[in-house]
């Protein structure tokens, strides 16, 4: 590769670890970025899951006691997203890839309208159906959405971090360690898929992944001192501007 392009995917890699450790969601920039070094959709995707792995793996460390303090709930959580994540993969090694580049757009798109209103969502969970059941429904909605994430991903980690504060993980550092810890578990799972599928392209994935462990300690050890209102804010202009892009490609392709 050039020394250009791995300079680009050590930065995005850098900027999306800092923001997948802090709340989740890069790979609405992540993702572009591997397109425009050259790799295909399906490619990039595949790679983006390798790429952005340390991202939360590396914050764990940084939330050892509140994954104390969770303990053994964590197991069915991990076994409901990990199934949905293998049934996700396993769908877009099949794929048409021309389906996939058309399924982009709205993609990106409802990933980012999660992102913005994941808040108000779980408020109205809770609202209509009650804490119990709403729980009932948010382990399947952690299932369905988990084949999303296999299938795609953008957005997810804001939507796991809105899942696991409506089971009860109210303050933000013990919603977000867990949040990490199952979108690393699930990550696991679908590079396996994809490597078995031939869909990572290995050496961009190595020089994003460099950037994304630095950017992933990072994130989670300042996590604290982050204006989250401005992040979520640019990252959801970023995530229609994409899309709008996108659209535009689309309708003049």
């Amino acid at each position: 590769m050039p020394l250009e392009t791995i300079l680009l995917l050590f930065s995005i890699g850098l900027v999306g670890g800092v923001w997948n450790a802090i709340a989740g969601g890069a790979t609405l920039f992540t993702f572009p970025a591997l397109m425009a070094v050259g790799l295909p959709s399906l490619v990039a995707n595949a790679t983006n899951y390798l790429a952005m792995l340390p991202s939360n793996l590396s914050a764990l460390p940084a939330y050892r006691q509140e994954l104390r303090e969770i303990g053994h709930r964590i197991w069915p959580l991990m076994a409901y997203s990990g199934l949905g994540a293998i049934c996700g993969s396993l769908l877009l090694t099949v794929s048409d890839p021309k389906l996939f580049d058309a399924l982009i757009p709205f993609l990106i798109l409802f990933a980012t309208g999660l992102f913005a209103f994941g808040d108000l969502l779980r408020a109205r969970a809770i609202r209509h159906f009650g804490d119990h059941a709403s729980q009932t429904l948010v382990r399947i909605a952690l299932f369905a959405f988990s084949i999303y994430g296999g299938y795609f991903g953008a957005g997810l980690g804001i939507i796991l971090l809105a899942m696991v504060q409506i089971m009860g993980f109210a303050t933000f550092h013990m919603a977000n360690s867990l949040k990490n810890l199952l979108a690393a578990s699930f990550t696991i799972l679908s590079i396996g898929v994809f490597g078995i599928g031939g869909l990572i392209a290995w050496p961009e994935a190595a020089a994003m992944m460099v950037g994304s462990t630095i950017g992933g300690y990072m994130g989670g050890r300042y996590a604290k001192y982050v204006n989250e209102r401005y992040l979520r804010i640019a990252v959801i202009a970023f995530g229609v501007l994409l899309s709008g892009v996108y659209f535009y490609r689309m309708g003049n392709a």
